[in-house]
């Protein structure tokens, strides 16, 4: 057997982030997916603030990029700078200084309103469907001497098309890198802002890209003019873009430059009426006529029309299905479908075929004395293990890590992302979700790998609300039978409302905002089955290790305080819970009590508790109802705070305890409130 060698991965020094981090600008025309691309990439919490003199604002967060970060703007669209708009100035402006403006625009009636440093690094979004348009602003962008990387937004519109790129030879003749992306689908946003932060570092700004030589031979005496230092320094603008704005008219600059040099306004307007003399048009339209040939050259020797070219075949039809503006949500619900067709049937059926037969064996056995009930205790123990793993857990985390590997969970995330936005989390968290309908153990565990900090524990202290496939089972086996579906559905929306509310909640309480966080989009892939099973024991290993002695622990504990004939004494220390804030028969104290354990428990202690299989004798609607409703929310089982102890501390355990309990007993204790009064007004 060979020693591998490390892999040995290079670290840039120093890291780009906190002080050091980049200001990256989205700059762009209107429709090109600019927008989109920010809120690929945007944190949780943005910040928002009104241009100088505008009242169409910007955005901004911080974006994580492994262990670096970019503060990432999102700036109103501009359109050109021939013939400079109002709105298009003043975003010109941001760009060239940010609030801190020169001496020829402090005397401006409107300054700006927040601090923003001049971006560092220009992310042009072009529209690949239209992009000769777009290349003329690349040209004019190229001469503010900044760093710049090009988007090449909306590829598969251009497919559509029959438009293909040579993105390497478009990238070398403008000198900047070209990013291939489709933003809504959230492909090449990873690599996008990947260089971009390269671009930051490299510092490595556009090629020049002067006029044709018969133009540029004119504006000789302009560049003079404007290469004077003080010029220089009371305008702090690239030399190449004055003189092209003095020389295509711009009132601005031209104003500016009479405002604070009177004497240089009347020989720039002399120099630049010379430079147009002898052309079939004027100096402003040849300028611009020239851009605009220039740009279509470089468009046509980079494009090939191929409109009769194969199309991508079933990785675009699974695209559409999974990643399409307004059908994307449709490949999700098919994924989430999926998953509880493995809780409700597949699980069921292992369930059935192992810890039921084993819990059906055990059963025969009643011990009297205290070693055989503590005997049995061990064995409830390690058969509610099996319960826990066999059935629920591998399965559904075996399809989930599949599903990763295949790359359509990372899909299903980037749907998702916005509405997890919602409740102050990223979309990378929704596979720990889904694997939380399974059971909670795994889901804390892998939320704990999908994220850090404030969201890990946010997350965390919500997929304890999310009903597993304990709390399911009876919630379908009681509510099914005595409130029919319409009480089935109540209980399963009420989570939802309760993790909607309380994802608020916590994001105030955790206010700290975490930094965006760009989804990457891989390529479809086939699992492959040792990285599956490696994956797969990672995310379950924590069973073994933590879960198991707390559970036969509890069992233990459980066991012996019934053998001990404790029984009354507990139902009695829970009236106050059981019958005289939630309504129950007291005796149902110790089937509640039992739920901490494991929750199917409590389903099988009800029985027991009321002497009868049929419930219906004993408990009206509104005592089911609440009785579902408390056993939903109250005290995950002790395996879950047992991971959630490891992951997130043992402090944030104990608030997840205290948290469900308190909302356990507000809900179902306002809901019982609720139906007793409709009921008498019924």
């Amino acid at each position: 057997m060979t020693n591998a060698k490390p892999v040995v991965i290079p670290l840039n020094k120093p890291l780009l982030r906190g002080a050091r981090r980049p200001r990256v600008a989205l700059v762009g025309q209107a429709r090109t997916g600019k927008s989109t691309i920010f809120e690929a990439a945007a944190s949780v919490a943005v910040r928002q603030e009104r241009l100088a003199g505008e009242p169409s604002t910007y955005e901004e967060c911080v974006v994580a990029l492994g262990l670096e970060q970019i503060s990432l703007v999102d700036l109103p669209a501009i359109g050109s700078l021939h013939r400079l708009s109002e709105a298009d100035r003043v975003v010109l402006m941001y760009l060239l200084w940010g609030d801190r403006w020169p001496s020829i625009a402090r005397h401006e009636p409107r300054q700006p309103e927040a601090s923003f440093a001049p971006p560092e690094v220009l992310v042009l979004v072009a529209d690949a469907a239209a992009l000769e348009r777009d290349l003329e602003l690349a040209l004019e962008l190229s001469m503010l001497g900044r760093p710049m990387v090009i988007a090449l937004n909306r590829m598969d519109e251009a497919r559509e098309k029959g438009l293909y790129f040579d993105v390497r030879s478009l990238s070398e003749k403008l000198g900047v890198p070209v990013v291939p992306t489709v933003a809504h689908m959230g492909k090449g946003i990873a690599e996008l802002f990947a260089a971009a932060l390269e671009a930051a570092r490299s510092k490595a700004c556009p090629l020049p890209q002067p006029p044709s030589q018969h133009i540029a031979a004119r504006l000789h005496g302009l560049n003079a003019l404007v290469a004077r230092p003080d010029v220089e320094e009371a305008f702090r603008v690239p030399r190449s873009l004055l003189v092209t704005q003095l020389a295509e008219n711009d009132d601005w600059f031209l104003g500016e430059l009479g405002a604070h040099f009177p004497a240089l306004r009347e020989e720039a307007i002399a120099l630049r009426a010379q430079a147009g003399q002898g052309l079939p048009r004027a100096l402003s339209d040849e300028l611009h006529a020239d851009r605009n040939h220039r740009a279509a050259t470089l468009f046509e020797s980079v494009t090939r029309s191929a409109a009769g070219e194969q199309k991508e075949g079933w990785r675009a039809l699974l695209d559409a299905l999974f990643l399409h503006p307004r059908w994307g949500l449709a490949g999700s619900l098919a994924v989430f479908a999926l998953v509880l067709f493995m809780v409700f049937e597949v699980s069921a059926l292992l369930d059935a075929l192992t810890s039921a037969r084993l819990a059906a064996w055990v059963q025969g056995w009643q011990p009297s004395s205290t070693l055989g009930v503590v005997a049995r205790a061990v064995a409830d123990g390690l058969i509610g293990l099996v319960g826990i793993v066999v059935p629920y857990m591998l399965p559904l985390v075996v399809l989930l890590v599949a599903l990763e590997h295949s790359g359509i969970m990372h899909r299903v995330a980037f749907v998702v992302d916005r509405g997890f936005h919602r409740i102050g989390l990223h979309g990378a968290v929704a596979v720990p979700f889904l694997i939380g309908l399974g059971c909670n153990v795994p889901a804390i565990s892998a939320a704990a790998a999908a994220a850090r900090g404030r969201e890990r524990v946010i997350a965390a202290l919500l997929i304890t609300f999310v009903p597993c496939s304990a709390r399911s089972a009876i919630i379908l086996a009681i509510g099914g039978k005595y409130l029919g579906g319409l009480g089935v559905f109540a209980v399963f929306a009420a989570t939802l409302v309760v993790i909607a509310g309380l994802g608020r909640l916590l994001a105030r309480r955790y206010a700290e905002a975490p930094p965006g966080f760009v989804l990457d989009i891989p390529p479809y892939a086939a699992p492959r089955w040792a990285p599956l099973a490696a994956e797969t024991w990672a995310r379950t290993r924590d069973i073994v290790t933590i879960v198991l002695p707390l559970l036969v622990a509890g069992s233990v504990v459980l066991a012996l305080l019934g053998h001990w004939g404790a029984d009354a004494a507990i139902n009695t220390l829970l009236t106050p819970v059981t019958h005289w804030w939630l309504g129950l028969p007291a005796v149902l104290g110790v089937p509640i009590l039992f739920g901490v354990l494991r929750k199917e428990l409590s389903l099988l202690m009800v029985f027991q508790a009321l002497g009868t299989q049929d419930i219906a004798p004993l408990l009206d609607r509104t005592q089911i109802f609440t009785f579902l409703l408390f056993l939903t929310f109250y005290v995950p089982c002790v395996s879950t705070f047992a991971v959630m102890a490891k992951t997130i501390g043992r402090r944030e355990a104990l608030v997840s305890v205290a948290l469900s309990v308190g909302i356990a007993l507000a809900v179902a204790g306002a809901v019982r409130l609720l139906l007793e009064v409709l009921k008498q007004i019924v």
